[in-house]
Order: structure tokens, then C-alpha cells, then sequence
């Protein structure tokens, strides 16, 4: 990445100073899903567009299912789409996401690399209210089935509310942050931080959510053998 537009990236992340690690030379490109993976993805988006599990259905323009590659290492977990994002059928857009891609690209991340994008509901809720339980519950297997066919070696939780129910949990993010969850059936180490919104709202927050990138990026290079963020 090229030295002064990765400082831009912390920039707006309030960071001041870093050290870049290079790419490896040569990394291989993904390679396309098998057919039978691709299948499933598009029977999941199908079952998506038209679900009407919970109440969110009735309000929602479109469900909104994830943007990125379909097997990576790295998955990005958000609370729920909002009114912008509902509208485009994609997550983290507008300033919020313009802001997550720069805490992604800040270690090497971005949304066509080695990073898959989703929240933990499909549908926005009405006014971009909390999650209530039994809306959680409709939507939790499609990010289960989701998990199974991403297959990634690591999670990064944003905002409280995606934290608490990927976790099942009501502990505060600041009990959350700085340590190794684990996700479910499939045992994914997990990691939390700020949702990129509060950001925006406290941005003196923005080194603390740079510490948990930081501890995140440690973490997926000590499961890859030293790995820096752009796959396998």
C-alpha cells in the first residue's frame, strides 16, 4: 500500500504514526468458489430477499445479506443495516463505512481482498432501533450458514450490540475489548471493538478502536503463521 494514502487511513483514525508491513511478493489472487459453494451462496441471497421470519420484512426495502469475497479469512460482524444501507442492499455505506474501510485498510483490509462484510440482521429496524431478541433469532442461521461457507480464521465484532449477541452476553464492550472469544459451534476467535458510528459520535475513542485493530491483526498473524491480513 502506498505509504502517504495508508497514512490517510489513520488519519482518519486519529493515528498519527505507523509502520507499514509490505505485502508478500506475488500473493495468489482467490480463487472462484467451487460450484457447489456458489449454489449455496445464491440460494442463501434468495432466502434472504424473501424472508419473512420476523416483522422486519414489512418495513425493510431489501434484505441485506454481506459484500466480499466468498471464502476469506477475515469477517466483519455490524449490528443491523440502516436506512442508507437498506436502500442499497449493501452494509457499512455512507460515513460509517467509509470510516470502517479505513480502520480495514489501516492493516491491510479492504472489501474485494480478504475481508467478507455482514451484519448480524438482514433487515433494518424501523427507525435503526436495537435488535429485539426474537428478530435476532430469525436472523442468527443465516450468519451461522454464512460462517460455514466463508470458513474464516478470524471474527471482528462492531458495537456493542453485535458483541452481545454473536457472544451471548450483556457485558459492557469494555469488559468485551482486548481479549480472545470464541464464536459459537465453529470456535472462531473473536474480537470486539467500537462500531465505526460512535466513532464518528466520540472520536476520541478512535485510539482505543486502533489498539483493538491492532491486537486483532496480531492475532490473525499468530493463526497464520505470520500472515499480514491479505490471506493464504
Amino acid at each position: 500500500m502506498h505509504a502517504a494514502r495508508q497514512q490517510q487511513y489513520l488519519q482518519a483514525l486519529g493515528i498519527e504514526l505507523w509502520v507499514a508491513r509490505a505485502p508478500p511478493a506475488g500473493a495468489p489472487a482467490t480463487a472462484p468458489p467451487p460450484a457447489d459453494t456458489a449454489a449455496a451462496w445464491e440460494g442463501l441471497r434468495r432466502e434472504v430477499a424473501a424472508c419473512t421470519r420476523c416483522a422486519l420484512h414489512a418495513t425493510r426495502t431489501q434484505g441485506v445479506l454481506g459484500v466480499g469475497p466468498r471464502r476469506c479469512d477475515w469477517l466483519v460482524v455490524g449490528e443491523a443495516p440502516g436506512a442508507e444501507e437498506d436502500r442499497r442492499g449493501e452494509p457499512f455505506v455512507g460515513p460509517a463505512g467509509q470510516l470502517l474501510d479505513a480502520m480495514l485498510r489501516a492493516i491491510g483490509l479492504d472489501r474485494t481482498s480478504n475481508v467478507y462484510i455482514a451484519n448480524v440482521l438482514k433487515s433494518r429496524p424501523p427507525h435503526n432501533r436495537d435488535p429485539r431478541p426474537e428478530e435476532v433469532a430469525a436472523c442468527m442461521p443465516y450468519l451461522l450458514r454464512q460462517v460455514a461457507l466463508l470458513q474464516p480464521k478470524i471474527m471482528l465484532a462492531v458495537g456493542r450490540i453485535a458483541a452481545q449477541n454473536l457472544l451471548g452476553t450483556e457485558a459492557p464492550l469494555s469488559r468485551l475489548r482486548g481479549q480472545v472469544h470464541r464464536f459459537g459451534e465453529f470456535n472462531v476467535p473473536l474480537v470486539v471493538t467500537y462500531h465505526p458510528a460512535y466513532l464518528l459520535r466520540t472520536p476520541q475513542d478512535k485510539r482505543k478502536a486502533w489498539e483493538d485493530l491492532k491486537f486483532a491483526r496480531g492475532l490473525y498473524q499468530r493463526l497464520t503463521g505470520g500472515g499480514d491480513g491479505h490471506g493464504t
